[in-house]
């Protein structure tokens, strides 16, 4: 492309685009967005993303940028083999404390096109990565090759096809290769190849075995024990030192590929983590760790630079260029360092990958830096420039903050004392300010930035460079040498001084990084192919609604809606079906929406009606049914009441005339329909619909419904006194005689006791 990168020129919308990797990438994002949200039913903006561990700065930035096109904010670009670490040591309840040895477990991981391993300490919610190593060209692609080579010669020498000819065979080749790979992992007998209509209309067929597989691929196998050798020089590791060997990825599924692994270590290799989806797990962790909304167990999560970063910097005319590294290969990250550089202007720090051989990408270049504003003190002393350089969490480098040290005479009142060593090194100018530069956790910062201080003491977890200590170790106790031999001889009252930071900007020129102006168009440009992708989902959907009609209703015209349509009818129906067909696979293939959605319209005009005939002719006679029963329960009702019926006595005489009025009146409609329906035919409109008669009940319920279940009025009785031993036999005989009836007949006894209000029935024979 233009700009330098790796562009894929594919026809879309009928015209030729050409696409960036970053924009590629955020097309696959897109997918993955639009998936989590229909599985979870909300909106997904946050997340973490796996990379090689192998990525430069430059692709790790790439991806940032794509996910940033999709309008996704990512938490944090996790290695792969991290990411696996972090599944596998979050759930493990038996890990050792902090205070013990850690437990040391190897990380296999070959999928498609990469080879990566790893070694990771393990403590208690604690996990530290100590080294990787990879193949950045050695994966699973790579012996589907060694088939498709194997077949391609045998086929030209047995068939005589050149399948390299023609691309979609070279594809079809592939994919059966790859089948027959993954069937040779479970079964070592011989398997056969077979592809029908290969190429010229001509059938092909192969065969192979697991032992001619591995003797097929003995130059990849081998290769496999290059980045073990690697990671366990990198990490100064024993192989008993290794507590377990831990494998993932589909092409580790290959036997051979798992007796290699096996013999490097002297073990058994453990596939306890699910080799497809090890790494997803872990970023979904490392997402729930770092999200609020979750509640997760606490793991610490120590990574490691993959490769050595170093600083060279711009000198001033009279001094040699200075190189520094400031990141050693497996250095704990993230990570903060302080460098402090004596300058009188503005300078430059480029950063570079220590070892160009040893990076699989073509530039070892990371970016320029210029530290801006910087001036020389009012005295014309060089001032001093800290600049704090941060492996962050994405595994980017970068240069995060600068700032200038100013030393200004202090009033007597604001400053009672001066640090002596300000005052000292304000009297000493050095010798040579790049001999002068110190590499050092800035410990002013260390309560104001807390991953700083932490990062301090991830730092005595790994070794660090040589260089490294060196200057950390030697250069202060310099310092501290040439104060005392400064303090030593008594001087004069110096004037008290302050320090104060000025803040100073510092300008970034990455080697590859998206301008504002680009990325934002790349935005716009993944928006509106976001829009037109609904739009072409719905001009689909509209299609397939056509083609879905037009083969449901063509079935049931010769089945279930038969007799609802008449004959003329009905073959013009199947016509019409017949030649929406054809139009929708020849001219009608690329329509827009509203083309489908007339053509819809149009056969459903016809063919709704069917439909709905069918449908009333399903539900009406249940609808009778119901009605009729719902009458005669109502049309008895009244009749009990006419009866005298006890149940019915409390209902009001009016309110029963108007059910028997909602009945009558109910039952006449239903007859007069049902005679007008029977004369009907089924290929009719029906002259009621169920719906109707389902609201007649409805209605009819109103009514009558409140009527016949009104409760009937609850008589209380009044309570009888009673001593205990029976009833009070102290009242008065005025009392009992106001308990006899109008025929002079005694209230009822039964074991002596009376009871007043006890209803009875008395029946006398008057003659």
């Amino acid at each position: 492309m233009k700009n330098g990168g790796v562009g894929i020129k594919v026809m879309y919308m009928d015209e030729e685009h050409l696409f960036s990797v970053e924009q590629i990438t955020a097309m696959l994002l897109t997918k993955l967005k639009e998936t989590a949200e229909n599985n979870l039913k909300k909106p997904v903006t946050d997340c973490v993303i796996s990379v090689p561990s192998f990525f430069t700065d430059a692709e790790r930035r790439s991806v940032l940028d794509a996910a940033q096109i999709v309008g996704l904010n990512c938490l944090r670009l996790m290695n792969d083999m991290t990411a696996v670490a972090l599944n596998y040591g979050i759930y493990k309840p038996d890990l050792p404390g902090l205070d013990e040895k850690p437990r040391i477990v190897v990380f296999v991981d070959m999928g498609h096109s990469a080879f990566q391993v790893s070694a990771c300490a393990f403590n208690k919610g604690k996990l530290k990565v100590l080294g990787t190593a990879f193949d950045p060209f050695l994966g699973g692609k790579n012996f589907d090759e060694k088939l498709v080579e194997h077949f391609c010669a045998e086929f030209k020498t047995k068939y005589k096809l050149d399948v390299k000819s023609k691309i979609r065979a070279l594809l079809r080749l592939y994919q059966e290769c790859e089948k027959l790979k993954k069937q040779m992992s479970s079964i070592s007998m011989d398997l056969p190849l077979n592809i029908e209509c290969f190429m010229n209309d001509q059938d092909v067929m192969g065969k192979m075995n697991r032992a001619q597989f591995e003797e097929l691929c003995a130059e990849l196998l081998q290769k496999i024990e290059v980045p073990l050798h690697s990671l366990m020089e990198q990490t100064q590791l024993k192989v008993e030192d290794v507590s377990a060997v831990e494998i993932v990825g589909g092409t580790t599924r290959i036997p051979g590929v798992k007796e290699k692994i096996a013999k490097f270590f002297e073990k058994d290799v453990s596939t306890t983590l699910n080799a497809d989806e090890a790494v997803a797990r872990g970023c979904a962790l490392q997402c729930a760790i770092l999200s609020p909304a979750f509640k997760v167990r606490e793991f610490s999560v120590t990574d490691a630079v993959p490769f050595p970063i170093s600083l060279v910097w711009s000198h001033d005319s009279e001094y040699t260029e200075g190189v520094h590294e400031v990141f050693g290969r497996n250095h704990a990250a993230p990570f903060s360092k302080v460098l402090t550089f004596f300058r009188s202007g503005p300078f430059e720090l480029e950063a570079f990958y220590s070892d160009p051989q040893g990076v699989p990408y073509p530039e070892a270049k990371i970016g320029r830096f210029i530290v801006q504003n910087v001036t020389a003190q009012k005295d014309g002393e060089k001032s001093r420039v800290k600049v704090k350089v941060r492996v962050n969490t994405h595994g980017i480098f970068t240069v995060s903050t600068a700032s200038m040290v100013e030393k200004v005479p202090a009033e007597d009142s604001e400053l009672p004392s001066v640090e002596a060593d300000i005052e000292c090194q304000s009297q000493r100018p050095p010798e040579n300010p790049d001999a002068e530069k110190n590499v050092q956790q800035d410990s002013s910062e260390a309560g104001t930035q807390p991953q700083v201080q932490t990062d301090g003491q991830q730092t005595s977890q790994s070794p660090p460079s040589p260089e490294l200590t060196s200057e950390e170790n030697k250069t202060p106790d310099a310092d501290k040498a040439n104060e005392k031999k400064v303090d030593q001889p008594p001087e004069a009252k110096k004037p008290k001084i302050k320090v104060v930071n000025v803040e100073l900007p510092v300008e970034a020129n990455l080697v590859w990084q998206l301008g504002r102006d680009l990325l934002n168009m790349y935005i716009e440009t993944e928006g509106k192919m976001i829009m037109q992708d609904k739009l072409e989902k719905e001009r689909n959907d509209a299609k397939n609604a056509v083609e879905e009609y037009v083969y449901e209703f063509r079935d049931k015209l010769c089945g279930p809606y038969e007799k609802f349509i008449c004959e003329q009818d009905h073959q013009n129906f199947l016509k019409l079906l017949t030649e929406t067909e054809d139009w929708l696979y020849e001219e009608g293939e690329d329509q827009a929406k509203q083309a489908y959605v007339d053509k819809l319209e149009e056969l459903m005009k016809i063919g709704t009606p069917v439909k709905v005939r069918f449908q009333e002719a399903e539900e009406r006679p249940k609808a009778f049914e119901d009605l009729g029963q719902r009458l005669q329960h109502y049309a008895k009702i009244a009749a009990d009441f006419r009866a005298s019926d006890e149940k019915y006595n409390h209902i009001d005489e009016s309110e029963m005339k108007k059910v028997e009025k909602s009945v009558n009146e109910v039952m006449e409609w239903m007859n007069n329909v049902m005679n007008a329906q029977a004369r009907k035919s089924l290929d009719q409109d029906p002259v009621v619909r169920a719906q109707e008669i389902k609201a007649k009940i409805k209605e009819l319920k109103n009514i009558c419904e409140p009527v016949v279940t009104q409760p009937k009025p609850k008589i209380e009785s009044p309570k009888l006194e009673r001593t205990p031993n029976g009833p009070n036999t102290d009242k008065k005989e005025d009392d009992l005689d106001q308990g006899k009836n109008n025929f002079g007949a005694e209230p009822p006894h039964q074991n002596g006791e009376c009871y007043p209000n006890e209803k009875s029935s008395v029946h006398m024979d008057l003659d």
